[in-house]
């Protein structure tokens, strides 16, 4: 296995928090899933889309895309007028300023090989800029990151770029932004040359030293969701289950501190335990019998063996074998393609207020205001 493997800058903000993780997670076998090769297409066309709005010659791979659709294509194309608002943004610091698409930069100063691919990085007098395009649905991720002083895979990366291109220009600030389209969520977080470097040295590097070398303190948290080796690890089954001092005691016997303790831990709790099951199947069906346990076959349902000759017959008889129904909005945007779902139906769509959920005080959402709260308003 190869040791550089181990501190990749994308699962920084796992291994900083949990630095023996990085050496397990390293010897575990890497299985590809579906959304990584998702987002690596959206990665490839959203350079190439970059690469030809800069004037450059790329080769347009979209036939060669597996998940390629016309949300994709408006993903990438807003990624592209993105970088070029903050190309024009450089242009006013300095006439030349240095624009990359999908550079290799190396921070092995502070991270023992460590190395990353910067999607964006710009590099003008007195400003460094990292663009990340984050293609994925399922987490809404943060240029200011999880302690607030800035996303750690982009300072790895700005560190990278520091280290490289902080000889030809005179960089006094850094900006850190997150594009990620399909949560509408577009992020930036500003920070000094000074504390990113000063971070870089009593931060990461020591950190980064410990998880090299397979040592320090295991730690649970949301971090753990990506960890390989979540489903097995005792400090996460520890952390989950802190909620059973509550002996699942009803709500209303709960005090608000109390209730405050354990709303932050349920999800993790709810995912732990799906991993748990998830890991016994797996192992189960490789051999290991758990006491008390079996495998048996679940639940299935009926399906029809030749779909096309269904229809023939059932259309024969005299009789509809379809049933029609109006697409969704994202199947219909993608039919139609943003620009043209907006001209035919912008009138004919409403957004209703959304239910209300508690979420932590740091979310960047507006506080729901009850009828109670109105009324108190008023």
């Amino acid at each position: 296995m190869a040791k550089h493997a181990y501190l990749a800058a994308s699962a920084s903000e796992r291994w900083l928090r949990c630095p023996p993780s990085a050496k397990l997670c390293a010897q575990e076998e890497d299985r590809g899933s579906p959304y990584a090769q998702q987002g690596t297409d959206a990665h490839e066309l959203a350079a190439y889309l970059a690469e030809k709005a800069l004037g450059r010659k790329s080769r347009d791979p979209t036939e060669d895309l597996t998940w390629y659709d016309a949300e994709m294509q408006e993903a990438a194309e807003g990624y592209a007028a993105f970088v070029m608002e903050q190309v024009a943004e450089a242009k006013s610091l300095c006439a030349d300023p240095l624009v990359c698409i999908e550079q290799t930069l190396d921070f092995s100063k502070w991270v023992e090989h460590g190395f990353g691919t910067g999607d964006c990085v710009i590099v003008a007098d007195d400003l460094l800029h990292i663009v990340d395009l984050k293609y994925g649905l399922g987490i809404l991720v943060s240029a200011s990151g999880e302690d607030g002083t800035g996303n750690s895979q982009l300072k790895c990366y700005a560190l990278g770029a520091l280290d490289t291109f902080g000889d030809l220009y005179d960089i006094r600030r850094i900006k850190l932004s997150i594009y990620q389209p399909r949560r509408e969520n577009v992020d930036t977080f500003e920070l000094s040359r000074e504390d990113l470097l000063k971070w870089a040295d009593e931060v990461l590097a020591p950190i980064a030293k410990l998880a090299y070398d397979g040592l320090g303190d295991f730690a649970a948290g949301d971090h753990c969701q990506f960890c390989k080796v979540k489903a097995s690890c005792r400090k996460r089954a520890e952390y989950s289950m802190k909620l059973a001092k509550y002996d699942f005691a009803e709500a209303p016997t709960l005090s608000e501190d109390e209730i405050a303790e354990i709303l932050p831990q349920i999800d993790s709790l709810v995912s732990w335990a799906e991993d748990i099951k998830s890991y016994a199947l797996d192992q189960a069906l490789s051999g290991v019998r758990y006491p008390g346990f079996k495998l048996v076959e679940g639940r299935s349902n009926r399906k029809y063996t030749d779909e096309v000759a269904v229809a023939t017959v059932v259309s024969n008889a005299g009789y509809d074998p379809y049933e029609k129904k109006l697409l969704g909005i994202t199947a219909m945007t993608r039919q139609l393609g943003k620009k043209k779902f907006d001209e035919l139906l912008s009138g004919l769509i409403v957004k209703p207020q959304g239910k209300p959920v508690l979420a932590p005080a740091t979310d960047k959402r507006p506080e729901f205001n009850t009828a109670q709260n109105d009324f108190m308003e008023e």
